[in-house]
Parts: C-alpha cells; sequence; structure tokens
C-alpha cells in the first residue's frame, strides 16, 4: 500500500534505527538491570549502604538506556518519490539548497541537508542501510 505525503509522493523506502545499536541498547539494559537486581539482593544481605549506592546507580543507568532506546525508535528517515522526510524536516529534492555528506574513521557516513528556507537537518550513519540512504539522497539531490 503507497503512502503519499502531500507533494512528497509515493513512499519508497522507511529506516530507522539499525538493529546492531537496538541491540547495543538491549544488553545494556539487560545488564544495567541484572547488576541492579543483584545490588538489591546484596544489600538486603549485607546490610552495607554501599551496595545500595550501586543499585541505585545501575537503576539510572538503567533508565537512561531505556529512554534513549525509546527516543532513537521514533526516528525515523522516510524517502518518497519527490523528498524525504526525519523527525520534523520534510523536503523535496528540488528545495534542498546544501547536501553534505561527512565520513568519520570508521567510514560511518553523515549526512546534512539545507533546504531553501536554511531549516537544516542532520540524519545519523546509525539508521538502518545508511549506505544506501546517503546512495539515493546524493543521486536525487544532484539530480535536481
Amino acid at each position: 500500500m503507497a503512502e503519499f505525503s502531500n507533494d512528497l509522493g509515493r513512499l519508497i523506502s522507511v529506516h530507522s534505527t539499525a538493529p546492531i545499536f537496538l541491540q547495543r541498547a538491549a544488553i545494556v539494559a539487560m545488564v544495567s538491570f541484572t547488576f541492579f537486581l543483584a545490588m538489591l539482593i546484596a544489600f538486603y544481605v549485607r546490610h552495607h549502604f554501599g551496595y545500595f549506592l550501586l543499585s541505585t546507580a545501575f537503576l539510572v543507568v538503567y533508565l537512561f538506556t531505556m529512554i534513549g532506546w525509546w527516543i532513537q525508535k521514533r526516528n525515523i528517515l522516510k524517502i518518497y518519490e519527490n523528498g524525504l522526510s526525519y523527525k520534523k524536516f520534510a523536503s523535496t529534492w528540488e528545495a534542498v539548497a546544501a547536501f553534505e555528506e561527512i565520513a568519520d574513521r570508521n567510514g560511518l557516513i553523515t549526512l546534512t541537508l539545507t533546504d531553501q528556507k536554511k531549516r537544516s537537518v542532520v540524519i545519523p550513519p546509525t539508521l538502518d542501510r545508511a549506505e544506501w540512504v546517503a546512495q539515493i539522497v546524493r543521486i536525487n539531490v544532484s539530480a535536481h
């Protein structure tokens, strides 16, 4: 089923956070929650206040990891026939005035798009199939 968004045309692809980054967050969450429970048990058994502080620290790590995971899952890039949308940024290919591609030392590509209204968006390399996204954006921006 094709999804249409105003003048952007038919939806071509949707890219959320890559599974490897979600997996890392899940592992951190599981380990921190396990240590949280272990420190609570140690506090119950030994009655040493240090174990309570450690369990609190692991709970904070767990909560921040879960909040970050929840926020990352909402970051979705949608590529349409005539443009793209990411977070609150939506633009047609013709309206993209500037396009910058920055590769880090690991070869991960960060894209920066600026439209004619001087609004810009940074598309991180943590998206699923980020290389393919960079190639599609490069082709479409240079064609217009």
